[in-house]
């Protein structure tokens, strides 16, 4: 599954290409808890069409109402007609200021979002952007919000979404990327979590007996050695790089090549005796210290106490959006704490069963 910011704007411009009229909605601002994130994005063609999302669907459904669906009252009658988009410039709108909003559009208690909507948006700048997000370039859409006039530019840095009185900024692309080094059952699990939340992958696994078997479509494979892959394929700041064949041979010189990039995920599969014989092989083979290994982590995953492939790709890919999304994580006390509680719980079931409150 692509990333979601050029399938919404890809999709937008090819309406705009139609000669159909639409309109482009941004999350510029939250107060409190809110659905979606600042700088979400959200197109809506005049036939009532959406793609992408700036809530959990109620502000959609209002937008498509007062765009789309307008009720028109004619001599004492009512009849439902098609809405109509507007022209002009861009418009900023409110939702959930009071708590009877707040509870019509579904937001959280006492979630505030701002919405600036953009009315007919030039196809030709949109086939620009997307153009670019497709080759992998960092853009910049930058939106006059007294005139509605756009321009596009490549950006250097990622940056967060800016706006004032008089401009919008936001920037877009390019996607977040995986390398997986390994193309066996939990690779696929992985891969397959990875797509759906808008990852390209590559695999990379130069032994025939597993990536002959390879069977997860939208993922480029790959069966040169994994250090070599590391190296064309430059990890950056949107990427992650994930080793889980077990094998030092393919896992050991792909993670330090990674470990001197801007990856913001380096990973290993492997128990805790497996990720200290790792550090310990790569100390004495590679000239590593624990300076250069601070950011290699292992085990990976968040511990949830499975042995199922599909559920340990669950708890990896968690850890791999939290890490993206600069969450905290818990490490080894709470790993502790939980493995005693499942021993304690297995020698005696009813400690499963909630204390009453005090």
């Amino acid at each position: 599954m692509e990333n979601i910011d050029v399938m919404v704007l890809r999709g937008l411009r090819d309406w705009r290409v139609a000669g159909r009229r639409a309109l482009l909605a941004t999350v510029v601002r939250t107060w409190g808890s809110s659905p979606r994130p600042v700088g979400s994005i959200m197109a809506l063609c005049e036939d009532g069409a959406v793609l992408g999302s700036v809530s959990g669907g109620c502000i959609e459904d209002d937008l498509i109402y007062r765009f789309t669906q307008a009720y028109v009252h004619t001599q004492g009658t009512t009849a439902e007609e098609p809405g109509v988009i507007p022209s002009g410039a861009p418009q900023q709108v409110k939702y959930g200021i009071s708590a009877d909003e707040a509870h019509r559009f579904g937001l959280p208690c006492g979630g505030t979002l701002e919405l600036v909507l953009e009315f007919d948006p030039d196809e030709s700048l949109l086939a620009q952007l997307v153009g670019a997000l497709e080759n992998g370039e960092l853009m910049q859409r930058e939106v006059d919000l007294t005139t509605g006039a756009v321009t596009v530019s490549q950006a250097q840095n990622p940056q967060e979404l800016q706006i004032n009185e008089q401009r919008l900024i936001n920037t877009f692309g390019p996607e977040y990327r995986m390398l997986l080094i390994g193309a066996g059952q939990l690779s696929e699990y992985l891969a397959t979590m990875a797509l759906f939340n808008g990852f390209a992958v590559t695999v990379c696994d130069p032994r025939p007996e597993y990536s002959g078997a390879w069977s997860v479509p939208q993922v480029t494979l790959t069966r040169e050695m994994p250090d070599d892959v590391v190296q064309s394929f430059r990890p950056d700041r949107r990427s992650c790089v994930v080793a889980l064949t077990h094998d030092p041979k393919l896992d050991d010189l792909a993670l330090i090549e990674t470990l001197e990039t801007a990856a913001f995920y380096v990973g290993a599969i492997g128990s805790r005796r497996n990720n200290d014989a790792r550090r310990a092989r790569m100390k004495e083979y590679f000239d590593q210290t624990d300076q250069s290994l601070q950011r290699l982590r292992g085990p990976i995953g968040i511990y949830i106490g499975s042995k199922m492939p599909s559920e340990i790709a669950v708890s990896i890919m968690a850890e791999i959006l939290a890490v993206k999304n600069n969450v905290p994580l818990p490490r080894e006390m709470d790993v502790a704490q939980a493995k005693n509680y499942l021993d304690i719980a297995h020698n005696d079931p009813g400690m499963l069963v909630c204390a009453p409150r005090r």
